[in-house]
């Protein structure tokens, strides 16, 4: 919650200046026509030439006044998989903990990894229970091994479920004294700084969504509370990513589709962010300042660039198999939303989803059978973010709806006579057609949810301040339950 007057007034601000038709002071371009027409919603209208830098930022005291970007090191190639084990010989790495989960491990990238490390003469250990949607308990597991093994550098091969919980051990492992909760994001856990340096960690992803493998953020289900939280740092980004096509090529069309959600909703969660320079409190040490810092102008670069790659090839990558380009092409969109979302961050559709595959008691998604064990119920994580897309960026759009008409427009909209005030309907509607071509289910009532469990819905995404502080309007108690509401059927 919003509790103190100066972010009060930095919201009423927004408010009143969208209400006459405005831009928002910081995401505004200047394109209004008159009438409050729209114009100049193409790509070389937003980045840096979206938002002044030497007048956008208010003077608040409380706001921060800068950003940072980091991302891990990326290396792309077809096959590119096959030098992880000279890149541990050049790390002088004398045990690898390889972490996979038990599906990968019977396929193609595990066993290229494991090949490459044989052929380089890497000592290396094998931890292949990762919990596909790891759980706290999934993630103790983990780091009672590495424990136990004391390896001096890590390789994830798989989804972002097996790079989170290598990250999370890896951070556990370099910090033997702490609790689980000293490092997860406040006000579940303490939220601490991570003050000493990790272990190498090498990411390989074998799906095209988390981005995971550029960023400093690890994810898990915290049980006592049936919802989602987290651990956030710059200091948990891999040390390098290697991206190689050739490793998605396993992944039926469902998981195509749900991966490729999850790059969808980085892209837009951080492209209509609270700016950085709105955001507080600002911090006395930067170390202290949140991986998710708001939107920003080379962030948004990169979300744009993933926004336009998944809409053009998500439906491709679905429904043709065989076409390998659609399917190389969102795996970097994964990594560039990543670098986009990892310092911009995301927000209410992803607060959101916490609570709605925490709370999941009866539906098994088509293409997830026997993960976790045979018939293990699942909601995937891009599908539990999608399905509240179109009520959130409805809701979104009065703080900037410049911004949502260009995204618009990038789903093939025609914006050009659109007026401002019409921004959130119109980017939703793209939105629903777009879930529905791609065989997404008809809201969260068709995952088998009645409307009497909002009400937990809203207190399991209320404590996600990491992200839902970053929303450009305040999500109250309030807020939240309508949009779940409208989420319930969205076609």
């Amino acid at each position: 919650m919003i509790r103190n007057a100066t972010r009060n007034n930095v919201w009423r601000t927004i408010a009143d200046v969208s209400a006459v038709g405005g831009a928002c002071p910081c995401h505004g371009s200047g394109g209004l026509l008159a009438g409050g027409h729209v114009s100049g919603c193409d790509a070389g209208s937003s980045s840096a030439s979206r938002l002044n830098l030497s007048t956008a930022r208010p003077n608040i005291k409380d706001t921060d006044y800068a950003f940072e970007m980091a991302a891990s090191s990326v290396r792309y190639g077809v096959g590119v998989t096959s030098e992880v084990g000279f890149d541990c010989r050049n790390m002088r790495a004398k045990k690898v903990a390889v972490f996979t989960d038990p599906n990968i491990a019977t396929l193609h990238p595990f066993k290229a990894v494991m090949e490459s490390l044989k052929r380089a003469g890497v000592p290396h250990t094998v931890y292949d229970r990762v919990r596909v949607e790891p759980t706290d308990s999934s993630i103790k597991d983990a780091i009672a091994f590495v424990k136990a093994q004391q390896p001096d550098a890590f390789i994830a091969v798989g989804g972002g479920s097996t790079i989170d919980t290598a990250k999370a051990a890896n951070l556990y492992l370099c910090h033997p004294d702490n609790e689980l909760l000293d490092f997860v994001n406040a006000p579940i856990g303490k939220g601490l700084p991570v003050r000493e340096k990790l272990m190498p960690l090498i990411a390989i992803p074998t799906t095209a969504g988390t981005g995971s493998e550029t960023t400093g953020v690890s994810i898990f289900d915290y049980e006592p509370k049936n919802f989602k939280t987290g651990i956030a740092s710059r200091a948990l980004k891999p040390t390098l990513g290697i991206i190689d096509p050739l490793n998605t090529r396993t992944m039926a069309p469902q998981v195509h589709v749900s991966s490729g959600l999850d790059v969808l909703c980085h892209a837009l969660e951080s492209y209509t962010a609270i700016p950085y320079n709105m955001r507080s409190p600002r911090p006395k040490d930067p170390i202290d300042r949140p991986a998710y810092q708001g939107s920003n102008p080379i962030s948004d670069i990169w979300s744009l660039k993933a926004l336009r790659m998944c809409v053009e090839r998500l439906p491709n990558a679905y429904k043709d198999p065989s076409n390998f380009r659609a399917q190389e092409q969102m795996l970097l969109a994964a990594t560039f939303a990543g670098i986009g979302f990892g310092n911009a961050g995301v927000h209410l559709c992803h607060g959101m989803s916490y609570p709605i595959s925490g709370l999941n008691k009866s539906y098994s998604h088509p293409g997830y059978v026997g993960v976790n064990g045979v018939g293990k119920k699942i909601v995937p994580h891009g599908i539990s973010v999608a399905l509240t897309s179109p009520a959130v960026f409805e809701w979104t759009a009065p703080a900037c709806p410049e911004r949502h008409l260009e995204v618009a427009a990038i789903f093939g909209v025609d914006v050009s006579r659109a007026r401002l005030g019409d921004a959130g309907k119109i980017l939703s509607d793209a939105l629903r057609k777009f879930l529905n071509e791609l065989d997404v289910p008809n809201g969260i009532g068709a995952l088998g949810f009645e409307k009497s469990i909002i009400g937990d819905m809203v207190l399991g995404t209320l404590p996600q301040h990491r992200v839902t502080k970053l929303a450009p309007h305040e999500a109250t108690a309030e807020v939240l339950q309508h949009l779940f509401e409208r989420s319930f059927t969205i076609y």
